[in-house]
């Protein structure tokens, strides 16, 4: 079934689009590895390019450079919180202090790029410091009430998945926040703010795809679920190849749409 599935964001539901899963797993080939790269090299980039969901749900409409502010740091921060909360069980707004303070000790200690979040951090004043903690802390409690209940085993996911398409100066971006089974047999959960635009579906599909196509053996998850707590909303795409093949299109398209914004804002 390629339809994207609708759902309430309560426990028992997510718990019941985890376990009716499909067992039978998708592998990507090298077929749609090939494609992928002859249609993104015929579209030259001007500089080295990073397409992900978001791109795709603004159909290819560029947004500017990427800055940290509290809002763009929350997600970073409160996964890496959760995280600790999960290895070793305290509260949330003392994980994200920790967090906080080992971003800074980085600074300090000299391992920080220029550019980085330690970085960013280190030179906030205390009040904006405070927001980003609060920000990060609001961020982590929201993806906590949504999988804590959970009967399956679930894990905050070490980072986003990355793949770079050979020839083509592109790398293509997968988010996701939280996983749940082993990499091999895996249903993946991405967390939203807000609430689901029309695009929504085409996002998660290119977010399967980027997933799918990272695998070491091009494995992809069984499904691909999209939490809204702001909403209440669970959307979701099953782990097919047709919805593999439809978000890696919907990559191309969003690369062909940035180059043409590109082109006209350059004349």
């Amino acid at each position: 079934m390629n339809a994207l599935l609708q759902r309430r964001l309560t426990t028992r539901e997510l718990d019941d689009l985890i376990a009716r899963a499909p067992r039978a797993v998708s592998v990507v080939g090298e077929e749609l590895r090939a494609s992928v790269a002859d249609r993104l090299r015929a579209v030259p980039p001007t500089a080295h390019r990073r397409l992900d969901a978001w791109l795709v749900e603004q159909a290819g409409r560029p947004s500017g450079p990427f800055i940290w502010s509290p809002h763009t740091a929350r997600r970073v921060l409160g996964n890496n919180a959760l995280r600790r909360v999960r290895s070793d069980p305290h509260h949330i707004a003392d994980a994200v202090r920790d967090e906080i303070a080992d971003q800074l000790l980085r600074c300090v200690t000299g391992y920080a790029r220029g550019g980085s979040l330690a970085h960013w951090l280190a030179g906030l004043t205390p009040p904006v410091l405070g927001l980003t903690a609060v920000e990060a802390t609001n961020w982590a409690t929201a993806a906590l009430e949504c999988v804590g209940g959970l009967d399956a085993h679930w894990r905050v996911a070490a980072s986003d998945v990355y793949y770079d398409v050979a020839g083509a100066r592109t790398t293509l971006r997968g988010r996701r926040d939280v996983v749940i089974g082993e990499e091999d047999d895996r249903v993946v959960l991405r967390i939203r703010s807000g609430s689901p635009g029309k695009s929504a579906g085409s996002g998660l599909r290119s977010d399967l795809a980027a997933e799918a196509l990272a695998h070491p053996q091009g494995i992809a998850p069984r499904r691909y679920l999209g939490l809204w707590p702001d909403a209440g909303l669970i959307l979701g795409v099953e782990g097919s190849l047709e919805n593999a093949r439809a978000g890696a299109r919907d990559f191309v398209r969003a690369a062909v749409a940035q180059r043409r914004y590109t082109l006209v804002r350059a004349a």
